[in-house]
């Protein structure tokens, strides 16, 4: 079932919101490139030589209107290589 109707995004219940043409693909991976220091549009859209730029932007357009719910998913993905500091 989806929750959102966003073009070139399918969002199930419980899901991570992913490209239409790439299921596999996930706004969150997009999302972090292009929001790499320096970053442009055009080296995202090199990272991902299969999506349009109208997925692209698609994806960054679901970003800006669920910024919190994609930097959790980021957030998550950083968690296990954070380094922790040793016991003292």
């Amino acid at each position: 079932m989806s929750v959102a109707n966003y073009p070139h995004i399918i969002k199930e219940i419980g899901l991570p919101a992913r490209m239409q043409s790439h299921p596999r693909t996930r706004v969150a991976t997009i999302v972090k490139e292009y929001l790499n220091p320096g970053a442009t549009i055009e080296d995202t859209i090199w990272q991902f030589p299969f999506l349009s730029l109208a997925e692209v932007h698609a994806a960054l357009t679901y970003y800006y209107d669920n910024q919190h719910e994609i930097d959790v998913e980021i957030q998550s993905e950083a968690e296990p290589f954070k380094k922790r500091s040793p016991a003292n």
